[in-house]
């Protein structure tokens, strides 16, 4: 029996090929673009302001609502924070990843993958608890900047009402530090493997031809490297675009578009409009994947 039905899916490879990809397809279709679908019809509904019931007819007007300033500084604050986190987790991951990839042993390169992947183990919620209590207050860090004198800078960095607050716990200098530290493995690993492709010939071509290091680097390797640092990109600046919990655990009262999204549909019940919102990042998101399929990103992955 077994070898008959081996046999008969043997010559006919296109009904192995459904077999395999037909319940993986199914699952992404209906669960992941059947909710991305049903959050797009229902973005263009409304909520009734007197009767707080949602009115299931084609409208534009809470489209409209996401023109207010209170909202387009929502979506402004939350872009910039995530610009902010992948320039910075880019700037942090090359020196590591260069290293990784041109001059680690692979005993010692086993043992970095380890150090990159070992926070990813843990629980998400447990890291970002863990850095509330390293920036609290009271915390470690607070107590180390005063131990050296640095407390008044400290205090002075807080006082400022855009990026400060009453502590780093409680502050947008706090939030865009966790969200480094969260995701920085995923600009690490896509940014190591595409240095790991850079060939040491064209390296070795640039120096015999009279190159100064910084030349070769500007000229050479980060040219060609590129395409990882925009796909470590894809996955910092659309996590952090979406996050709520970092915002909601170490934020003040200043919104971003995770936070908006679950306050409006979880306290004030107004899904049209919360799905509204999550229709900013997915426009902005296929935006920023076509630009960066055209730079080669995906070919780092």
């Amino acid at each position: 029996m077994l070898k008959r039905l081996s046999t008969y899916l043997y010559l006919r490879p296109k009904l192995v090929l459904l077999l395999l990809l037909g319940p993986p397809l199914l699952y992404f279709f209906v669960f992941y673009i059947g909710a991305l679908l049903a959050l797009l019809v229902n973005s263009f509904f409304h909520l009734d302001d007197f009767t707080g019931q949602i009115v299931r007819q084609f409208t534009l007007s809470t489209y409209a609502q996401l023109g207010k300033p209170a909202n387009l500084d929502i979506f402004a604050r939350t872009s910039g924070m995530a610009a902010l986190v992948t320039i910075t987790d880019a700037l942090i991951a090359f020196p590591l990843a260069y290293y990784m990839a041109r001059f680690a042993s692979p005993r010692l390169k086993t043992w970095l993958y380890l150090g990159v992947m070992l926070p990813l183990w843990s629980s998400y919620l447990v890291r970002v608890y863990a850095w509330k209590l390293i920036l609290a207050k009271e915390g470690i860090l607070a107590w180390f900047l005063h131990l050296v004198g640095l407390g008044g800078a400290l205090d002075w960095l807080l006082s400022f009402p855009s990026i400060g607050g009453s502590s780093l716990a409680l502050s947008p200098i706090g939030i865009f530090i966790v969200f480094c530290y969260i995701w920085l493995p995923y600009m690490i690993l896509p940014l190591q493997t595409a240095l790991e492709r850079v060939p040491k010939s064209l390296i070795e071509a640039s120096s015999d031809l009279g190159a100064s290091p910084s030349q070769t680097f500007r000229n050479v390797i980060l040219p060609l490297a590129f395409p990882g640092v925009v796909a470590g990109s894809i996955f910092t600046f659309s996590l952090t675009l979406g996050d709520f919990i970092v915002p909601l655990v170490l934020g003040n009262s200043k919104y971003f578009i995770g936070m908006a999204v679950y306050a409006h549909q979880g306290t004030s019940g107004n899904i049209p409009l919360a799905a509204a919102f999550t229709m900013g990042p997915v426009v902005i998101m296929m935006a920023y994947l076509l630009a960066a399929r055209k730079l080669g990103a995906f070919d780092a992955l």
